[in-house]
């Protein structure tokens, strides 16, 4: 019999911890976990209780920090929503794990790091690109992990409507739902919904699709300008690259978020939530999970939709793909 995984409830948006522990990109340290733990608070009592983090999230020695974070934090909070925080991790698809019992293990180490166990396991990306058959062993390892009743669900991460069809037969073959499949998408990166159509793929499996980066590494904010100052790093280098082809898309948001009484971001995110996806912003800060929460409880309308869309479409330079998408 297939499991529909009703035991996993998904809100309309979650928040993303890629940050939570990334030094390298994001500057982070311990310093701001108390900081993090009232972000965490925040966001379950306002309705945001899907909480996205990876095995592999943490530079050097804080590898696995935003697993140790969000396990505390959700350990530590009583309140609102309690019982609907959704821990979903990714288990990355090292070139060392190649067994499902490699998975199992991987699935194993990250509920001790959560100290409250997974509930959604994810295959963090598809092997299709360079070692295609690495990655069977490795989801039956997933699903050995539901099976045995450790993860309330399984979902993927940058898989493409190909490959998916054939993961999902699979999954299929043991009586196992997908329950979600997250990608990189945002009005700077529409490519695997727009141009690999998977969106549709997705409703006709029941899929849940999960947006991530949906605000481009801040670069949808509206905060940074090719006169102002770049965040360091990497991320400077992006904004150095795509900002001057980003205007038109820019004065669009810019225009809707004035009309509307609300910021870019917040413009943004709820493009996500109008084309189906469940947006996961990150948030390093209170105020900006503040922000992001200012997303919902409203909708664009399908006049505004199409302005962004157009203007997305105009785009010189998209936001780079993940190397890692698979078609």
């Amino acid at each position: 019999m297939t499991s529909n995984n009703q035991k996993i409830s998904l809100p309309k948006m979650g928040c993303g911890t890629w940050a939570w522990g990334n030094r390298l990109l994001w500057n982070y340290e311990p310093s701001m976990d108390g900081e993090l733990q009232e972000v965490f608070n925040f966001c379950v009592k306002n309705g945001v209780t899907l909480f996205d983090t990876g095995d592999s999230y943490g530079t050097g020695k804080l590898k696995g920090q935003s697993e140790k974070l969000l396990g505390k934090f959700a350990q530590e909070y009583a309140g609102d929503n309690q019982d609907n925080i959704c821990l979903a991790t990714k288990l990355a698809p090292y070139p060392w794990r190649l067994t499902r019992k490699s998975m199992v293990a991987a699935g194993n180490a990250s509920a001790n790091r959560l100290g409250t166990g997974v509930d959604l396991v994810q295959m963090h990306w598809s092997t299709a690109n360079y070692l295609p058959w690495q990655e069977w062993p490795l989801l039956d390892g997933l699903m050995d992990l539901y099976e045995q009743g450790k993860v309330k669900g399984v979902g993927l991460s940058n898989y493409g409507p190909k490959r998916l069809k054939q993961v999902y037969q699979k999954f299929r073959d043991r009586g196992i739902a997908i329950t979600s499949l997250q990608v990189q998408y945002s009005l700077l990166s529409t490519y695997p919904v727009t141009e690999l159509g998977l969106k549709e793929v997705c409703d006709e499996l029941g899929i849940q699709l999960i947006a991530y980066s949906p605000l481009a590494l801040g670069l949808l904010t509206g905060k940074f300008s090719e006169t102002g100052l770049f965040p360091k790093g990497l991320r400077g280098l992006v904004c150095k690259q795509l900002l001057p082809g980003m205007r038109p898309l820019l004065s669009c948001l810019e225009a809707i978020a004035k009309s509307r009484y609300k910021t870019m971001s917040q413009v943004a995110l709820n493009w996500c939530i109008c084309k189906g996806t469940i947006p996961i912003p990150g948030a390093k800060n209170l105020r900006q999970a503040q922000e992001n929460i200012g997303a919902l409880g409203w909708q664009l309308d399908y006049g505004e939709i199409a302005e962004l869309d157009k203007a997305a479409a105009q785009v010189e330079k998209p936001m780079v793909q993940n190397i890692f998408q698979s078609k």
